[in-house]
């Protein structure tokens, strides 16, 4: 882009006293300022659609601008990382996504200021119609403009195919909110998680599972096992037997005094009892009872039964506190 620069000097000519020969102004002259006027404006850009070359820059809008001014690749980088902090919400509004950027309001330095004199472009200059310049590469931050294809692209390296877009507002599809891709519904009244390629239920991708109905009948456990105690060694029971007395009567006669009640030894006479109160005890005797030895030994027994009834079903039983969003597979 060049400017404007006169060749000849017509102050200098009016400067000349009359007669002078230098005072005239030639044709030749007047078609050489001509030529570099048409010059001039042949190299500036139309602001009605401009076709841009070499890399053309802006100022940079402040984040969250949502107008027709151009967006600089700073700004569009800036709008792509914020994408981590607003998860959900529509990254590229209409002003940035699918539209043309570059159109009716242009902040520029350097694109085109007035058809001949100045290199410099002026503020704030309104380009009509489709203006156009160069795209830049993949990952510039800088002021440069932003065309409509570099933001595209920036868009869809944050949403390669394979990526899930969660939305907690929209229905609508993102090939219409984010202005490219072919999206399916996903994951329809399912959770996400994260892959665990050491769980068999979590380690292949898109494996699905789970219930959300509790699934445990009501039911009871039966249970059995046998034992045997500790050997005590060696050993005998006693038994405690203090002895006993029966009473008795004498028969038909006088008891003889001589019956000992203890030994049981002694003898009685015939006849009526002279005394019907007088009683004697038989001695006393013990069972001779005792228990056999049977050496060191152990016992063995065993237990079983039914545990109570326990457990229930229930539709929904088994959900999770939940929130409700919109999810959308990337599949082209």
């Amino acid at each position: 882009m060049s400017s404007y620069t006169k060749s000849t000097d017509f102050a200098s000519k009016d400067a000349l006293l009359t007669g002078n020969p230098s005072k005239v102004i030639k044709g030749t002259e007047i078609d050489d300022e001509y030529n570099a006027i048409q010059s001039a404006v042949n190299s500036k850009a139309d602001t009605n659609s401009p076709s841009l070359t070499g890399t053309p820059t802006s100022i940079t809008a402040a984040a969250s601008t949502d107008t027709t001014q151009i967006a600089t690749c700073a700004f569009t980088q800036a709008a792509i990382q914020q994408t981590g902090i607003i998860g959900t919400t529509q990254i590229a509004t209409d002003a940035v996504t699918n539209a043309k950027i570059a159109t009716d309001a242009v902040n520029a330095d350097s694109i085109a200021a007035n058809a001949v004199g100045t290199s410099e472009i002026a503020d704030s200059v309104n380009l009509g119609g489709n203006p156009t310049t160069t795209t830049q590469s993949s990952g510039n931050s800088s002021t440069r403009i932003a065309t409509t294809a570099f933001v595209q692209a920036a868009l869809q390296a944050v949403y390669p195919v394979g990526s899930v877009y969660i939305n907690a507002t929209s229905t609508t599809n993102p090939s219409s909110l984010l202005g490219f891709g072919t999206w399916v519904e996903f994951g329809s009244g399912r959770v996400l998680v994260s892959q665990n390629t050491g769980d068999s239920s979590f380690n292949s991708l898109e494996e699905t599972g789970g219930s959300k109905n509790a699934t445990i009948v009501d039911h009871n456990h039966t249970f059995s096992d046998s034992f045997t105690t500790v050997s005590a060694g060696t050993h005998t029971h006693s038994v405690n037997d203090p002895g006993h007395f029966h009473q008795m009567v004498g028969p038909n006669g006088v008891f003889n005094d001589s019956l000992s009640p203890t030994t049981g030894t002694g003898s009685y006479g015939g006849g009526t009892p002279d005394d019907a109160s007088e009683k004697y005890n038989t001695y006393s005797k013990t069972t001779g009872i005792s228990l056999n030895n049977n050496g060191s030994h152990a016992h063995t027994g065993s237990v079983s039964g039914t545990t109570s009834s326990t457990g229930s079903s229930a539709t929904n039983a088994n959900l999770q506190p939940y929130i409700v969003v919109k999810m959308w597979k990337r599949t082209a």
